[in-house]
């Protein structure tokens, strides 16, 4: 009887301890499987050591360890030491919170933007330090590669429990009218005017400025126009008065466009601006095409055709 007793509670015992081994080896799955947040996600992969000290020098860990949704287009190692040579310093050590804080967030976007749902096209990022507290615009190119303001993707789909990182081999500093137009191809031409006409450091300034920005595509209806074949045959005298009238001195986004005469940077030039229905026009048949690509001393607005001054 007593051995027969003794059977059962061994048994039992044998039970009980597979089930508590069992929880354990559960308990620890889930521990293992739980995900992290973007901050934990970088901080455990040793690639991304100096974008985590920067994050925790500009206090930023709480922000984007929240709910989100957030994409963030992260710099490798790699991509902050380039950035210190070109910049002379050592490293984040040489950079406070204040400087650091607007270039880390003009690294993340809202929402959770996998590789196969980039497209090209402008995202505004958490940066808000343009003018009237615009959230400066990043321009993503996906090509054969994806290139987001020049940076390339190296790395995608990193998931974290509240977003996304894609690695990326440049840091992305936040930026002005000038460097949007050069980043964006459509732009090549008009980029090549300004250079031409000794005009980047003028519009690299503090501004602030709206440009209405003619594409590739208006140009070449001018050059065709002229019967010239591109910004070859016209002289830095006759593009800088062209140039200046397409710009207006203040940050005027979208929202705030409205009908009326409005001065513009070439001197005792106003533009002709239509607002209804149908959209926006400059000097009756001029169309705004595409508006709002904010940087840090103006906004853009993309139109079809070049202006010309009487």
């Amino acid at each position: 009887m007593k051995t027969r007793t003794f059977k059962t509670a061994a048994i039992m015992m044998s039970l009980v301890s597979l089930f508590f081994l069992s929880s354990c080896s559960e308990d620890e799955d889930e521990q293992v499987d739980q995900p992290k947040t973007i901050v934990e996600a970088a901080s455990g992969d040793a690639r991304f050591s100096i974008l985590v000290e920067a994050v925790v020098k500009a206090d930023l860990e709480s922000a984007l360890s929240g709910n989100g949704p957030f994409t963030v287009f992260a710099p490798t190692n790699d991509a902050f030491e380039a950035l210190f040579t070109q910049l002379g310093i050592s490293g984040i050590e040489d950079l406070d919170a204040a400087t650091l804080t607007p270039i880390l967030l003009n690294h993340v976007i809202s929402g959770d933007v996998s590789s196969t749902s980039i497209s090209t096209g402008y995202a505004a990022s958490l940066n808000s330090t343009a003018p009237g507290n615009n959230a400066v615009k990043l321009f993503i190119n996906k090509g054969s590669e994806v290139k987001i303001d020049g940076s390339k993707v190296v790395i995608a789909d990193i998931k974290a429990s509240n977003g996304t990182i894609h690695a990326i081999d440049k840091v992305i500093l936040p930026a002005n009218i000038v460097n949007h137009a050069i980043n964006n191809p459509n732009f090549s031409i008009l980029v090549e005017a300004v250079v031409k006409a000794g005009l980047v450091d003028a519009l690299s300034g503090s501004g602030p400025f709206t440009v209405f920005a003619p594409t590739n595509e208006a140009f070449n209806k001018l050059f065709a126009q002229l019967g010239i074949s591109g910004i070859s045959d016209l002289t830095a005298e006759q593009l800088t008065p062209i140039l200046l009238y397409h710009v207006v001195a203040a940050n005027v986004v979208a929202s705030q466009v409205a009908s009326g005469l409005v001065p513009t940077l070439k001197d005792g030039s106003s533009l002709n601006v239509t607002v209804n229905n149908m959209g926006v026009t400059l000097n009756s048949d001029v169309k705004v095409i595409a508006t709002d690509v904010q940087g840090t001393n103006g906004v853009i607005h993309a139109i079809d055709a070049v202006l010309l001054p009487e």
